[in-house]
């Protein structure tokens, strides 16, 4: 079944962040190299992402190629652990290694999309794709801190390399029905691909910002009330993720998805707002469980907007795209966030979260862009 080999190929990804930082950390030494190993090979990944979709979509037997490098250089990278290496050398690996990460989200939700018909059966299968998604990468954290501490991050970075070759092997398989309608669906030859069908571009500024703002909200609640108080506050933003996935698949909607996209943005916004209106850890548990709800079904919605936006031989990578639109989103709030928090505190960091999304909605909504009419209305 897709939908499993999708999960283990996904575990994968879920798992490796803290095996590898902890890898390279005892490879190196250093946690200043290491963090800059891992945070290179995440952007590099996030940046080709796109590529890399496009790639497969148009010839399905790179997706072996792409694994084998991938494993290999996650091996790599766990020898050179156990061994020790230079700093310059985990960052040249690490680098090397985000260049091939096979795509799986992508592909599964195109797939999604082939075996659906209608927006109300799309809904309800992207809605449990990304709820699955969202568990497995909220576990995956977990089960990594337990292998490395059970064995070593080396050898945690090893198992990893193993569940990627055995999830893309077992989802290869199942896609190899559609390599057809895949190697077909060329979607020309144009640079930008997804990029110049209208409304797409607003759409991936939507969830870049809301990203952003959610990136910065969660490290502001570290800055107000200290690593204590953060854990159980950071986890009912994975909760409330689960339970608006569940919901919003299961609802019937009169709006049409891209007006919807534009009230959950909203609906974000207002709760990005509250921990800077309620400054206590209350308001930002209420806060973080409501953005939770609201982001994933804002994913949601992205991907249905992806099938009426994007002609069907781009979808692979305007999937891609939203990816890449999101984890650049969490990065630069990131990178953003101790500083605001810093300079001008954690309240109006909380602010200035919420005034990014908000402003990001509303040109979305203000221009003129397909996203404020586009699809046809469900029946509730």
């Amino acid at each position: 079944m897709p939908f499993v080999a999708a999960l283990a190929a996904r575990l994968s990804y879920g798992v490796l962040p803290l095996p590898l930082l902890l890898a390279l950390r005892d490879g190196t030494g250093s946690y200043a190299a290491a963090g800059s190993a891992v945070g290179l090979f995440g952007l590099v990944s996030a940046l080709l992402g796109p590529l890399r979709a496009r790639l497969v979509a148009r010839r399905p037997g790179t997706l072996t190629v792409l694994t084998a490098c991938y494993a290999l250089l996650l091996g790599a990278l766990a020898a050179g652990a156990a061994a020790g290496l230079p700093a310059w050398a985990a960052v040249l690996l690490a680098a090397a290694a985000g260049v091939f990460p096979p795509p799986v989200g992508p592909l599964m939700r195109t797939l999604w999309g082939e075996l659906t018909t209608g927006e109300e059966q799309r809904r309800c299968a992207l809605s449990l794709d990304t709820v699955a998604e969202s568990t497995v990468f909220a576990c995956g954290p977990l089960l990594g801190g337990l292998l490395a501490a059970r064995t070593s991050p080396a050898w945690a970075l090893v198992a990893c390399a193993a569940l990627a070759v055995a999830g893309f092997a077992a989802f290869g398989r199942a896609l190899r029905g559609r390599k057809a309608a895949a190697q077909t669906a060329a979607g020309g030859g144009v640079v930008l691909g997804p990029l110049r069908s209208p409304g797409f571009v607003p759409l991936l500024a939507v969830v870049l910002a809301v990203s952003a703002a959610i990136a910065v909200d969660e490290i502001a609640v570290v800055v107000a009330w200290g690593a204590g108080a953060a854990g159980p506050l950071l986890a009912l933003f994975s909760v409330g993720g689960v339970v608006g996935g569940l919901v919003y698949g299961r609802l019937a909607w009169r709006a049409a998805p891209g007006r919807r996209l534009l009230v959950l943005a909203a609906a974000a916004t207002a709760c990005c707002t509250l921990p800077a209106l309620l400054f206590a850890p209350p308001g930002a548990a209420v806060a973080l469980l409501g953005a939770g709800a609201c982001t994933d079904a804002l994913l949601v919605t992205a991907y249905l907007l992806v099938e009426e936006l994007v002609p069907a031989g781009s979808r692979t990578e305007a999937g891609a795209w939203v990816n890449t639109a999101y984890n650049l989103g969490g990065a630069l709030g990131s990178a953003a966030a101790g500083l605001l928090a810093d300079r001008v505190g954690p309240v109006a960091a909380f602010v200035l979260a919420a005034v990014v999304l908000g402003s990001a909605a509303a040109a979305a909504a203000v221009r003129r862009s397909p996203l404020r009419g586009r699809g046809r209305a469900v029946a509730a």
